[in-house]
């Protein structure tokens, strides 16, 4: 099983190139309310931008943004470059597989190297959990968490989040049931600190092993509970999130097997 790799507080640094307070965007634990409805407000404003003929602004210009993977990724990957080229920013795009890793070179080495280059952000997406951590602590680039293990995914609850507020105008007083292997999804980890603190409720169901009850004590306050039933869970919800099993997380069976 991999290490887990110690997290440390966020820091701030007076050449991020970022409209937070902060540094690095690491996970929705750390954000408050008001820095998540800035992100999230923010976002709203580039809604235009994506219909326009040309989709390009001079917001990053003369920046640099690298998106190193060292897990395979479609959407997410896809969505940073995209995000990058039409913010106007040079990016440049690092898999493991096709990268020094394989010869051995580790995250902080890489991290190292890069840092060299002088880049102004690294979005880092990696299988061990505080990766995104560690990275910040020894880069002047500003980091953003793309994933790192089953910890956190910090953007995709963001645009989660967006979306619900397209849809329901606010997310203070709803009914969230997220459904699926909650114990090994990161995206969920971020839906239930960044749900919770916007003021919703939240209600967890899926296959027994997959959702235990502990999973509600992430969040103080009893903003989520757990459920039985799936038909329990999503009774009178407002919004339903559904989640893969995440086979790949899974160190253990989760289920009887057939044979």
């Amino acid at each position: 099983m991999r290490k887990k790799i110690d997290k440390e507080e966020q820091r701030t640094d007076e050449r991020a190139p970022t409209g937070l307070a902060r540094k690095d965007l690491l996970g929705i634990r750390e954000l408050t309310s008001a820095e998540i409805v800035h992100v999230l407000d923010t976002a709203e404003t580039f809604r235009d931008i994506s219909q326009r003929e040309i989709k390009k602004v001079p917001t990053l210009r003369g920046r640099t943004v690298i998106n190193l993977f060292f897990e395979p990724s479609t959407r997410t990957r896809t969505s940073f470059e995209l995000a990058g080229k039409r913010l106007s920013a040079d990016t440049i795009n690092i898999s493991a597989s096709t990268s020094s890793v394989t010869k051995g070179e580790t995250l902080l080495d890489t991290a190292r190297n890069l840092e060299a280059m002088s880049p102004d952000f690294i979005v880092l997406r990696h299988p061990s959990a505080g990766a995104a951590h560690a990275l910040a602590r020894i880069c002047r680039a500003a980091v953003i968490n793309a994933g790192d293990g089953a910890h956190e995914h910090p953007t995709q609850a963001l645009l989660d989040a967006l979306t619900i507020r397209q849809h329901k105008e606010r997310i203070e007083g709803l009914e969230v049931a997220i459904l699926g292997d909650v114990l090994h999804s990161r995206v969920a980890r971020s839906n239930l600190h960044l749900l919770t603190k916007l003021g919703a409720r939240v209600r967890l169901a899926g296959p027994g092993p997959l959702v235990p009850p502990e999973l509600a004590t992430l969040v103080a306050g009893g903003a989520v509970r757990t459920a039985h039933r799936i038909e329990e869970a999503v009774e009178d919800a407002d919004v339903v999130m559904v989640l893969r099993i995440q086979r790949e997380r899974q160190t253990s069976a989760f289920f009887p097997s057939l044979r």
